[in-house]
């Protein structure tokens, strides 16, 4: 027999439907319903009758072998055998984190296929895999932040059992694994949680409509659904941390906010499981009380995205200021990031015509997670255009430096590290005609905002426009590709060997800039990155101290020190330094 469960506080019948036989639950208390069922569910799988009504899957299905709107199936989680006894992942502040698309990442497609990949990221250094979201979502190709069945992994990557077989080689590979989950809104497709219970509530509004309830009439058991799918992932998939998408989307006036009890459950759990966990948040306001603890009155995160040295990169190195990037622009701007993990933390922001953000004072960098690029930054954009494809290989080795000389946690994009010429354009395969329509106008309209007219954006549901989005894995160690590649490694490689750039203070940051001559220089410690973004030679007298450094890292031929100063080509970053050289770990 399996054991059968539904919230549904508000119907006066359920019945589980199993092949032809409906199978009446009882009322369990507190709008619960549950059934004991024949062993068939594990062959037909079911669906939940509200009221005589045609069946839906189950809220809370661990399994949907036919998609969002099929059957759902139980699960045996202890079915599954482990091989990663003891596994502790490495701390966020030894950080490297790999972001992926599970369906783009190789040319299958699946957990499994994923899994064949892992020892290039171990070879670049990586540390973690931060997978983009694989809740059961509608169709077959998606980026994953319109899921519905949020305790099923999707069937088209290989269930369960294809999600529970690419953590455990990570692991096995030395990796940890993040976890994307979206807890802000359900998708437009496939959402059959709000007909058994109210999972939204209209007294907030999101982008994407009405808001999921965490602080109205019968929020308790929608904010317990969300801890349970935390703690699933976590303890059954032996997820080593979640990041949490869009967290400023969360409308909760509670008097304990869900992002607070999250962290609370999570840090039990963690001490249950005896291995570290953490909670990363996505969130555009700057604020850093996500971060502080809840004993400061903060939320009590790990982490947080923080777009500011991004934007600022970005800004410097394409010269696009259309749309946010219109608040950036300047080395100032790139030097303050640097200094302070964020540029407004308090400034008026023209983009938003108001005061923006709070200052990070006395957080440790590492509370930070950057980067040069992510699925956002680029997906987001009309062609889907890399870093690489804007602004040339020279500046994005110039900026890449810039994130891993930082005090923060570095991302990286799948395939940033060779300098793919793939796209990472947005896809989506709703099966609602209507939906599919309203997807490819909104796109359009949106970007005409900023200033791509609509011939330019793809198509979602054009399957050429996910099969473009697949890595080129074959260019990896050819030319111009091969040379990236190795620019990335060796930045990688420094990071971990260097003290000064492991120890997340962001007060030691020392920062120097010409905006018209075009030169950055960053000091850590007894390390310097100097950078020239001109189209011209730059000879720049070494820093204090550092009479007798050497160069260690260098992006192009060239780059030297003579009589007392550092000359590097144009388009060029290199690393100088005299405590890595004397140890012998590390070379130009």
């Amino acid at each position: 027999m399996e054991r059968l469960t539904l919230w549904a506080p508000y119907c006066r019948s359920v019945a589980a439907l199993i092949g032809d036989a409906a199978h009446p639950l009882e009322p369990a208390g507190h709008g619960w319903w549950a059934a004991d069922v024949p062993d068939t569910v594990r062959e037909h799988g079911y669906l939940f009758s509200l009221d005589g009504a045609a069946g839906i899957p189950d809220p809370r299905s661990p399994w949907q072998p036919w998609g969002v709107h099929g059957p759902s199936h139980p699960l045996d989680h202890g079915a599954f055998l482990w091989h990663d006894d003891g596994w502790r992942a490495p701390p966020l502040s030894a950080a490297v984190i790999y972001e992926l698309h599970v369906g783009t990442f190789t040319p299958d497609g699946t957990f499994e296929a994923a899994a064949d990949y892992l020892d290039n990221l171990v070879d670049l250094g990586v540390t973690h895999v931060e997978l983009m979201p694989v809740a059961e979502f509608a169709g077959d190709r998606g980026w994953g932040y319109d899921g519905v069945a949020l305790f099923a992994p999707h069937h088209a990557y290989g269930g369960p059992a294809g999600l529970k077989y690419l953590v455990d080689a990570c692991h096995r590979a030395g990796l940890g694994v993040i976890l994307d989950v979206v807890y802000n809104h359900l998708g437009p497709e496939g959402a059959y949680a709000p007909r058994a219970a109210p999972y939204l509530t209209g007294h907030h509004r999101t982008n994407w409509g009405a808001a999921v309830n965490f602080d109205g009439a019968d929020s308790d058991e929608v904010r317990r659904f969300v801890l349970d799918n935390a703690v699933m992932w976590l303890r059954d998939y032996h997820v080593d941390g979640l990041r949490l998408d869009g967290t400023h989307a969360i409308a909760d006036q509670s008097a304990t906010p869900i992002l607070e009890a999250l962290a609370e459950r999570v840090e039990r759990l963690a001490a249950e499981l005896g291995r570290p966990l953490v909670l990363i948040a996505e969130n555009d306001r700057n604020d850093p009380r996500l971060v502080r603890s809840r004993q400061a009155g903060g939320s009590g995160l790990d982490g947080v995205w923080a777009d500011d040295l991004h934007h600022a990169l970005h800004a410097v190195l394409t010269g696009e200021r259309r749309g946010y990037y219109r608040d950036f622009g300047t080395l100032a701007d790139v030097a303050k990031a640097c200094r302070c993990a964020l540029v407004y933390d308090g400034q008026y922001s023209a983009h938003r015509r108001r005061l923006h953000g709070r200052p990070a004072t006395g957080l440790s960098g590492h509370r930070f997670v950057v980067c040069l690029q992510n699925h956002d930054q680029v997906g987001n954009r009309a062609a889907g255009d890399r870093i690489g494809q804007q602004a040339g290989a020279d500046m994005q080795m110039i900026g890449a430096a810039v994130i891993f000389f930082s005090p923060f946690v570095p991302l990286l994009l799948a395939g940033e590290e060779w300098g793919a010429s793939s796209p990472f354009q947005y896809f989506t395969s709703v099966e609602d005609e209507r939906l599919a329509r309203q997807i490819v106008e909104g796109r359009r309209r949106e970007f005409a905002a900023f200033g791509w007219p609509p011939e330019e954006v793809p198509d979602p549901q054009d399957p050429a426009t996910f099969a473009r989005s697949k890595l080129p894995w074959a260019q990896r160690p050819e030319g111009p590709h091969g040379r990236m590649l190795d620019w990335y490694r060796r930045l990688i490689h420094l990071r971990r060997s260097a003290p000064a750039l492991c120890d997340g203070d962001m007060s030691g940051v020392r920062t120097a800039w010409d905006e018209q001559a075009r030169w950055l220089e960053i000091r850590r410690g007894d390390l310097v990155l100097l950078a020239n973004l001109a189209d011209h030679g730059l000879d720049r007298p070494l820093a204090d101290g550092l009479d007798d450094a050497a160069i260690l890292l260098a992006s192009k031929d060239g780059c030297a020190i003579r009589d007392g100063a550092v000359s590097l080509p144009h388009r060029s970053a290199a690393v100088y330094g005299c405590s890595i050289r004397r140890r012998g770990r590390a070379s130009g």
